[in-house]
């Protein structure tokens, strides 16, 4: 398979059902975004190796949340309002992927601190990195929203990438607590400057 076909040299590309759009459709917008929370993703396990007593468990879940994400890709890439059955089905969001997200959310609640504050990204490079990749998928959800009000991603899609930036978040904190660095509090400086 070439890298390079030159299919999209004149500013379009196919979409999963052969339809040609133009690459600043919104499908494209979104699915751009799902790759750049990828590739952060991919980052954050990297840093992931720098931290001894880090569980097991958050390497495996980040790399099952990756896959699921060029699955995502596929969805999203296959417009729910005109695609065949066939191709539809191939494409859906697998039954039970926000139900992990959402055990997992509470598995990790279950060994950090309650947070009584608001925390600033910070915690170490994992923590640091995760919290990145949490604002990234903030904006690949809200890339969805067009595609949802359209009918053209089903809503478990949408939910998906809803709760996976609320896992980012906890496990950032729990990546902080397994490197042993501090989160550091939010302050808010208008009363702080009102002491000087």
């Amino acid at each position: 398979m070439k890298i390079y076909t030159k299919s999209g040299d004149k500013g379009q590309s196919s979409l999963f059902t052969g339809v040609r759009v133009p690459k600043n459709h919104s499908v494209f917008d979104s699915l751009g975004t799902i790759d750049e929370l990828n590739a952060q993703l991919g980052l954050a396990k990297d840093h992931f190796l720098d931290i001894k007593d880090l569980p097991l468990s958050y390497l495996t879940q980040i790399e099952e949340i990756q896959c699921r994400l060029l699955d995502l890709g596929s969805h999203v890439a296959t417009p729910r309002s005109s695609a065949k059955d066939s191709k539809l089905k191939r494409t859906e969001v697998e039954a039970g992927a926000v139900e992990s997200l959402e055990k997992w959310i509470d598995e990790l609640d279950t060994v950090l601190p309650p947070l009584k504050n608001f925390i600033l990204p910070s915690g170490g490079k994992s923590a640091s990195t995760l919290h990145v990749a949490r604002t990234i998928c903030r904006r690949a959800e809200r890339s969805l929203i067009p595609l949802l009000e359209s009918n053209d991603v089903d809503e478990a899609a949408y939910q998906y990438v809803n709760r996976l930036s609320d896992y980012l978040f906890m496990l950032a904190r729990a990546c902080a607590k397994a490197e042993g660095k501090e989160e550091t509090v939010y302050k808010k400086m208008w009363e702080a400057k009102e002491d000087v």
